[in-house]
């Protein structure tokens, strides 16, 4: 049985999966948007919305912020729309521009209040449903912070606030400084990102070498109604149709046991891959990164398809790739 969204018991009607939109707007450089590029937004918004998706997740980082032009466009040409959806996006990271040597990350005040505004008029709307803090940042200030999100609540530019790729460790120390609940947590997690997983049956037991997700962040999220969300869960379509050539053999056994799966119970391999994910009593929201509209559509099963628990755990064990202890 599927779990309730955390972020529904909090009242907000998001769907059981998110479209991710970092895929909108072409390149990641400075070129001007083109008819296609809004063409390409309509048809896959007009997809979500045709499986029941609401929830839309950007960053202004995506394509340099041109993503979240994308959807200003598809918002003057359909008007009413911005009302009917749930409206996510993210600020932190720092492109790197010619003569940089890096991507940085910045979530100082100045930074989150500087973003937010820039975001705003990208999408040509007054406020942000969700705003997630892209990554965290060595630097971050917990004080400066919450003065920060205080101003953008006050302001009515947001109404939520979240985290991306935070330990439980970071959100709390978040929290203990900021009055507004961060409600979302959205981390690596598929198929093919198995590590939060691990870190949970590697407990007493020496860690395996590649684990390095912080064990008890999931578990917090859970107790503090925190909204777990997954981006890249689909993991760019390795076991739903990619080509496996030089994959290693875990990979390519798990892809057969999710087309063997998808036969079985009549739907898609994407349904599949996603519903092992919304299985977990986690409730977890894919947030899913394709804009292709086919695509789109074979994730159409995601939120009523349940796998058994032997099911699940034939996944879990084929996509480790060894037997758990």
């Amino acid at each position: 049985m599927l779990k309730t969204l955390p972020l529904n018991k909090r009242g907000i009607p998001a769907s059981r999966v998110a479209l991710g939109c970092m895929g909108l707007g072409g390149g990641w450089d400075h070129e001007p948007l083109t008819a296609e590029n809004i063409r390409q937004g309509h048809e896959a918004v007009e997809a979500a919305l045709s499986i029941g998706i609401n929830f839309f997740d950007h960053a202004d980082i995506y394509t340099r912020g041109k993503a979240e032009k994308v959807f200003g466009q598809i918002f003057k040409d359909r008007p009413g729309l911005r009302e009917e959806i749930i409206l996510q996006s993210k600020c932190g990271i720092k492109l790197m521009e010619p003569g940089d040597t890096s991507n940085t990350f910045d979530i100082s005040g100045d930074h989150i209040l500087k973003s937010v505004d820039g975001t705003l008029s990208r999408l040509g709307t007054e406020y942000i449903d969700i705003l997630l803090l892209h990554r965290p940042d060595p630097l971050m200030d917990p004080e400066e912070i919450a003065d920060a999100l205080r101003k953008l609540k006050e302001a009515g530019k947001v109404r939520h606030f979240g985290v991306s790729n935070m330990s439980a460790a970071q959100i709390r120390l978040l929290q203990h400084y900021c009055d507004e609940p961060f409600i979302v947590n959205q981390l690596h997690m598929s198929l093919a990102k198995i590590s939060w997983l691990d870190a949970m049956v590697s407990v007493n037991r020496d860690p395996w070498k590649d684990i390095t997700f912080p064990e008890g962040t999931v578990e917090y999220c859970r107790m503090e109604n925190i909204q777990l969300q997954a981006w890249g869960p689909l993991a760019q379509g390795m076991f739903s149709g990619r080509s496996l050539e030089g994959q290693p053999e875990r990979v390519v056994h798990t892809a057969g046991l999710v087309s063997r799966l998808a036969k079985e119970k009549n739907t898609t391999p994407e349904a599949v891959v996603l519903a092992w994910l919304t299985s977990h009593p986690a409730a977890i929201q894919p947030v899913i990164g394709t804009v292709n509209p086919q695509r789109i559509a074979a994730c159409a099963d995601a939120d009523s398809l349940e796998l058994s628990r032997q099911e699940w755990y034939e996944l879990y064990v084929s996509a480790r790739g060894e037997k758990l202890p």
